[in-house]
């Protein structure tokens, strides 16, 4: 299942050029525009860098027809008529505006032309609401240029703060700027497959960070980092099972026991702390002999059972990963109670997820919705499952 792919092409001024013939992108993925900007080239002989997502033909992805509004500098020769109303949203990412990549492409320039290096070439890889990321060739080593929306600029922060206090467990930013920020390549590969024994692996960094960060609460708050300790946590819970209309008698029960669930969750003497928000292999990169994990934009200020929650989702036997992870809290807080938390706290993770989700469709402007509308339903349905 591939992608057939529509480009309405505009140019630096706001003009609508028309649209290019559709063409055949093998990668699914609608926010997977590099194969889409060299399939232009191939097919088209056309430079183009891709804003954003116009409309597609499935209310989800992945695979359909899917079109896209692109800039493009130059003349892109014959092309079909087409419109697209290029109508101002007050939830657009900068990134997804006309000239938005050219400004970031400039400071990146700038700013790693201020350390002495120069950008030799960039490739503009994913674009979509909660990021776009281009890979910089420099005359030293590549560099990844990363910007996010609002709602995640404080993964910089995040960022920088790790590198002060648990360095080499994430990327350390080179520059940032807002939602802007280089970072440097790292070896290896993002750990989406990886088996059981390797995610072991990758708890201590977490941990790691974890067992810092709860020292450290006030500092993250005043970063910018979202707060989804149990008070804020209940209402986002409630908001979100009661969007569309009164849960089910199953959901209703939950409800009706959140506040002394997590009372009890609380007494079980876990510390509030820096969660990834997203801790899953993929979110981890590196070789055997080195793992970084990446991709904070979803951290939040809550309960650490979270993040080992998500890195055991799809394994056949979660148990070992449960049982480090339940060994490394009760030697961080002895007399803490980390099975009974997750007890606790797994039946909520499919309600906060539909809640995350909630909140990136109120985030971001509605031609961006069927990225995520799809996901808040299938996650209050296996809360109420």
């Amino acid at each position: 299942m591939g992608r057939i792919v529509t480009l309405v092409l505009v140019d630096p001024a706001g003009t609508v050029l028309g649209a290019l013939p559709p063409y055949d992108v093998e990668v699914p993925w609608w926010q997977e525009v590099a194969e889409v900007v060299a399939g232009a080239r191939q097919h088209h002989g056309v430079d183009v860098t891709v804003l954003r997502l116009l409309h597609a033909e499935l209310a989800a992805p992945p695979g359909g027809k899917v079109t896209y509004l692109a800039e493009v500098a130059g003349d892109p020769g014959p092309v079909r008529p087409a419109a697209a109303a290029l109508v101002p949203h007050p939830r657009r990412a900068p990134y997804a505006e006309i000239g938005g990549p050219a400004a970031s492409l400039a400071w990146a320039a700038d700013a790693l032309a201020a350390q002495g290096r120069t950008v030799t070439a960039a490739a503009q890889q994913r674009t979509w609401n909660l990021s776009t990321i281009w890979r910089l060739e420099t005359d030293t080593t590549p560099v990844w240029l990363k910007q996010v929306p609002d709602f995640f600029a404080h993964e910089p922060a995040v960022l920088r703060w790790l590198d002060e206090h648990c360095p080499g467990i994430a990327p350390a930013p080179l520059a940032a700027d807002g939602g802007r920020m280089l970072l440097d390549d790292l070896p290896g590969t993002d750990r989406y497959s990886a088996a059981a024994d390797e995610r072991l692996r990758m708890l201590p960094l977490l941990h790691t960070v974890q067992v810092t960060a709860a020292e450290r609460v006030g500092d993250l708050l005043a970063l910018g980092v979202p707060d989804q300790r149990p008070p804020r946590l209940a209402e986002r819970l409630r908001a979100v099972a009661t969007r569309d209309a009164a849960p089910g008698e199953r959901l209703a029960a939950l409800l009706d026991g959140l506040d002394e669930r997590l009372d009890r969750l609380t007494a079980c003497g876990l510390p509030d702390t820096l969660v990834h928000g997203d801790f899953h292999p993929g979110n981890v990169r590196g070789t055997a002999e080195r793992l970084h994990v990446i991709d904070w934009g979803d951290a939040v200020l809550g309960h650490p059972a979270i993040d080992l929650l998500r890195m055991t989702e799809r394994l056949a036997d979660p148990e070992p990963l449960r049982q480090a992870w339940s060994r490394g809290w009760r030697a961080a807080v002895p007399g803490c109670e980390p099975e009974r938390s997750l007890e606790l706290i797994e039946p909520l993770v499919a309600l906060r997820n539909a809640a995350a989700y909630a909140g990136f469709l109120e985030a971001i402007e509605p031609s961006e919705w069927p990225y995520h509308a799809d996901d808040v339903p299938y996650w209050l349905a296996q809360a109420a499952a």
